[in-house]
């Protein structure tokens, strides 16, 4: 019965990912923006979320505003960010991620700092309240499988191939006549929205969120499991979040010590990203190189 708890922990915390991840694609791969700063929406979205819900508010319309004001920032960030390209815009999406990490531990009054906020109510919808994981679990897939159909539709649509078209040929864009700001300002904005539903969900699944959680360690894991699996590929970032987030798990089973486990997941990250970078540049299913992106 451990077992199939521990499952469904990580089943859940695998669509929470594939949301993070395939949000971060739309940005990254199919935008071409070099977005270091992923991390902060996800925060915000969990913050927002959960100080929402606590005060009373219901669940969806927490979960809602959070994704809403992540979205915000995005756009304010592509703002702050309009003239700058490449690794100087990767730079500065980074420090919007520590600055909002520094928002969180110090902003005492409202997020408790480093103390966290704990006790972050379960949902409840149509009169259930979601305490039972395997129901999470169901609640979790809907709002993944939703996030993907919908940011799928957007890519296979004329915005989405424009989108692709930004990333290929910006200046050819322009030449045409067509705003690449607003494009890009478009593909941030909905890139945070689905962050900051993927934080609303880890919030309330794990009840209590502190500062720690939204570092650049989270960013690293991001964007390995966006190269293992390819940029502007969907279906890639769909399996290599199993593939991330499931084989580290296997050292639980070896018996080594606690010390060590926590050390030895973050090499084998390394590994697996070394060996897709040095055998397979486009990562399992990619369809253009990184330094393209």
């Amino acid at each position: 019965m451990i077992g199939g708890y521990y499952l469904i922990h990580m089943l859940i915390l695998v669509c929470i990912y594939i949301i993070l991840t395939v949000s971060l694609n739309l940005a990254l791969g199919f935008t071409g923006l070099l977005n270091l700063g992923h991390v902060a929406f996800f925060g915000l979205g969990a913050y927002t979320s959960a100080l929402l819900t606590i005060s009373g508010v219901p669940f969806f319309i927490a979960m809602l505003s959070g994704a809403l004001l992540a979205s915000g920032c995005g756009y304010l960030l592509v703002l702050a960010t309009r003239k700058l390209k490449g690794d100087y815009l990767a730079l500065a999406t980074l420090g919007f991620a520590f600055v909002a990490h520094s928002l969180f531990l110090n902003w005492v009054a409202l997020t408790r700092g480093p103390l966290g906020i704990p006790g972050i109510p379960k949902p409840t919808i149509l009169g259930f309240h979601l305490v039972k994981p395997e129901l999470y679990l169901i609640l979790a897939f809907v709002i993944m499988t939703i996030s993907i159909f919908i940011i799928h539709r957007i890519l296979q649509s004329p915005f989405g191939r424009l989108l692709q078209a930004t990333r290929d040929d910006a200046l050819g864009l322009q030449v045409l006549g067509k705003n690449t700001f607003k494009l890009k300002a478009k593909a941030m904005m909905l890139s945070a929205f689905f962050a900051g539903i993927a934080g609303s969900l880890f919030a309330h699944y794990i009840t209590y969120i502190d500062p720690s959680s939204f570092t650049l360690t989270e960013i690293v894991l991001m964007l390995t499991i966006l190269i293992v699996g390819g940029i502007a590929s969907i279906k890639g970032s769909i399996v290599a979040t199993f593939i991330i987030l499931l084989i580290p798990e296997t050292l639980r089973f070896l018996s080594l010590p606690s010390s060590v486990i926590g050390p030895g997941r973050q090499i084998l990250y390394a590994l697996v990203l070394l060996a897709i970078l040095l055998y397979n540049p486009r990562g399992l299913f990619g369809r253009i190189d990184l330094e393209d992106a």
